[in-house]
């Protein structure tokens, strides 16, 4: 009997069954860690495309402010992920322009002006993009952050707007639409944080209006300087698409949230979150500038 179990498992051994069997029982862990570890990401994935369409819709940006860490978080470098930021804001801005459309809240003229300088700006920001150091823009992307608080306390949001377009307001729309064309390609923003506030303390939009217009704006710029990043292949194109089409379907409800609340509220509750994205941002440049990068 023990002579025929010794022929049996020497049979089985030569066979290749045993170390077969051994490798699939020790292979399942391996496996099952890079499941989890997938299924988290597509979770982070969603999260920052519901965050973002919120975002989009009650503020008018591009909702670059949440997907750069984001994306960071989710382990690209910040090339990568403002390259990939870009990439998802025409999807993300998309339901938040439909929105603000059928409630008369854009302004078709601005938006074409400010669309001519963000096409060009986009298209200088990408070039540089590919040029400057991840530890210079990550400081850039805080000086941007910190301006932006700056001006949020200059601003005084209204209901009423009173945009009128000449010559000179008309040039001074496109040269709005660079400064934030440039910023979108480099910092992986949509430029909404500057396209608003200019559109209301400058041009006289209201605060919907402005909103409407800076989504409608940002859209071409978005996609051109999306289309020079991916020929330098920087983008994450299953990342942006997850996020963008979340974001497409979430923004219109952000849209509806800033028609519910006053002005007033919208400027402060945007403040405090850009306070909070600019305290996460100086600590990932401050990493970064440890590291020498």
């Amino acid at each position: 009997m023990s002579f025929l179990l010794a022929q049996w498992w020497g049979k089985w051994r030569c066979d290749g069954i045993y170390p077969t069997a051994i490798r699939h029982l020790f292979a399942v862990r391996p496996t099952m860690a890079i499941m989890k570890k997938n299924t988290r990401s597509i979770l982070l994935l969603l999260a920052i495309g519901i965050a973002v369409g919120i975002f989009s819709g009650l503020f008018g940006v591009g909702g670059g402010t949440v997907m750069v860490p984001g994306l960071l978080l989710y382990g690209l470098t910040q090339r990568q992920a403002s390259a990939t930021s870009l990439a998802a804001m025409p999807l993300a801005s998309l339901g938040g322009i439909i929105s603000y459309a059928f409630g008369g809240h854009v302004n078709w003229a601005m938006g074409a002006l400010v669309i001519i300088g963000t096409i060009t700006g986009a298209w200088v920001g990408s070039k540089l993009l590919q040029k400057l150091s991840e530890k210079f823009l990550r400081w850039a992307f805080v000086v941007f952050l910190v301006g932006i608080v700056i001006s949020q306390f200059f601003e005084s949001p209204s209901r009423i707007s009173h945009v009128t377009v000449t010559w000179l307001t008309g040039t001074g729309m496109v040269l709005l639409g660079i400064i934030s064309g440039v910023l979108s390609a480099l910092l992986g923003v949509g430029g909404g944080a500057v396209l608003v506030p200019g559109m209301s303390v400058v041009f006289g939009a209201s605060d919907l209006v402005s909103r409407g217009t800076s989504l409608l704006a940002m859209m071409p710029g978005a996609i051109s300087g999306t289309i020079s990043n991916l020929k330098a292949n920087l983008v994450d194109l299953k990342a942006a698409g997850i996020i963008g089409v979340v974001a497409m379907l979430v923004t219109p409800a952000g849209a509806r949230l800033a028609a519910f609340l006053t002005p007033t509220i919208n400027l402060w509750v945007f403040n405090f979150f850009l306070l909070l994205v600019l305290v996460k941002s100086v600590l990932s440049a401050l990493k970064v500038s440890h590291t020498g990068r």
